[in-house]
């Protein structure tokens, strides 16, 4: 019998510590010696400053909200796997749904000859685009790939090159959304010359007063205006969808393409389906939970604006070999029934709402279920002292001064209080 079935209720069960962390501290040491050096210097950086060991844990499995180390401590993840599982890990629909597909087709031949999951999968997302003239879509294997296809087709579209981004921005590390990443200058300072030069940072806007440095800011080369209606990594900053709406009259008026990066936000995780809806944005994207823990991201847009793909005068192509995956089409297509039969964006806001009252006290930023708690420079330390009590946290802001709680949707709410208690207690250590 394996572990899992032998351990009734993993997936559900909180904290437990079993033993020391010998094997993965081998693992550790074998990864120092594997991975790129970058991610080593990183938690060294991020030691000396919080005072603390930064080394990881090495992760052996995952069901649910409980994630297991290779020494066998098991944890509850609010992280979702950085919003993937918001359906939790290993959802056994999704599960189902990889193991039927792969029995019958794992690869097919992308865009030549596409497989029947991914026109299904097309289908679906067209229809849940908030545009009502219809819509268009571009299937991919990460969120970065997802607003390269967004950059493109804003460049086809418009015929401009210029981008404005927001400060603390994240939108990926290939070079199309690293040029217009405001997170950390160090991300893209040794890449600039080889980077888009027509870009230009604003501050977030917070209010309708913000938006007119912005339509000050889009110039005649402003193709593109692109923005997270919540930034996640950025530190949980919420855009008013009042502001949303008024950003999206601004590009209209000036010829500039509205894009929503909702790879972290979109399918449920703020309380709505997507939280720029409202705003109708010329092109959405998403990714991370909707495949579920597969790789699978999707640039969606208005009809006529990915009418510039078609230009008969022109031969654009954006494609890849992974593009539209069967097993990863059969997981976003069961991903996205899961959470219409679950009321998953109903239960975001009572998960979130939960939080909340569990958490009353502290300076935090909520969205649905997308929470930052604001530590400053304790950050660090709080979401290492939460590691060793198990619970896994992520820090956020380019400062990493919040502790970002991202839970998987499923999460049974009894796991708040004792999440809610140990935050105490190591806040106040």
């Amino acid at each position: 019998m394996t572990r899992a079935s032998i351990e009734k209720g993993f997936g559900t069960l909180p904290p437990k510590r079993v033993s020391s962390t010998s094997r993965g501290q081998a693992y550790i040491d074998r990864l120092a010696e594997s991975e790129s050096p970058a991610f080593t210097a990183r938690r060294a950086r991020r030691e000396e400053r919080s005072g603390l060991s930064q080394d990881p844990i090495v992760w052996a499995r995952a069901r649910g909200c409980n994630v297991e180390d290779v020494d066998g401590n098991r944890y509850v993840d609010l992280t979702s796997g950085f919003g993937v599982a918001a359906l939790g890990h290993a959802h056994p629909e999704i599960v189902r749904a990889i193991g039927e597909q792969s029995e019958v087709l794992i690869h097919g031949l992308g865009d030549y000859h596409p497989s029947d999951k991914k026109i299904e999968l097309l289908e679906r997302l067209v229809a849940m685009g908030p545009w009502e003239e219809g819509a268009r879509a571009v299937l991919s294997l990460s969120g970065a790939d997802a607003i390269t296809t967004a950059l493109k087709t804003a460049a086809l579209k418009t015929g401009k090159p210029g981008v404005i981004c927001f400060s603390r921005g994240y939108h990926g590390l290939s070079y199309g959304p690293l040029a217009a990443c405001a997170y950390a200058p160090s991300f893209k300072a040794p890449f600039l010359e080889q980077l888009n030069p027509h870009i230009v940072e604003c501050a977030l806007p917070g209010s309708l007063a913000d938006l007119n440095a912005i339509e000050t800011a889009i110039r005649d080369d402003i193709g593109a205006v692109l923005i997270e209606p919540v930034q996640a990594r950025g530190g949980v900053h919420i855009v008013p969808p009042e502001v949303l709406r008024g950003l999206a009259e601004i590009c209209r008026r000036r010829g500039a393409l509205l894009i929503a990066d909702e790879i972290f936000t979109g399918l449920g995780r703020t309380g709505k389906l997507f939280a720029s809806a409202e705003a109708k944005p010329d092109l959405l994207c998403i990714g991370k939970a909707l495949g579920a823990g597969m790789p699978i991201s999707a640039c969606i847009g208005r009809a006529e604006v990915m009418g510039a793909w078609g230009q008969p005068d022109q031969i654009p192509m954006h494609t890849g070999t992974f593009f539209g995956h069967p097993l990863s089409c059969a997981a976003a297509l069961r991903s996205l029934q899961l959470l219409e039969e679950n009321d998953l964006i109903a239960r975001a806001k009572e998960l979130g709402s939960r939080f909340e009252k569990a958490l009353s006290g502290f300076d935090m930023r909520r969205s649905g279920a997308l929470i930052g708690v604001v530590a400053n420079d304790r950050a660090l330390r709080i979401v290492s002292a939460l590691l060793d009590a198990g619970y896994l946290t992520l820090p956020a802001g380019p400062d990493a001064s919040v502790v970002q709680i991202v839970p998987p949707l499923t999460m049974p709410f009894e796991l708040i209080d004792g999440f809610a208690e140990t935050l105490r207690q190591v806040w106040h250590a």
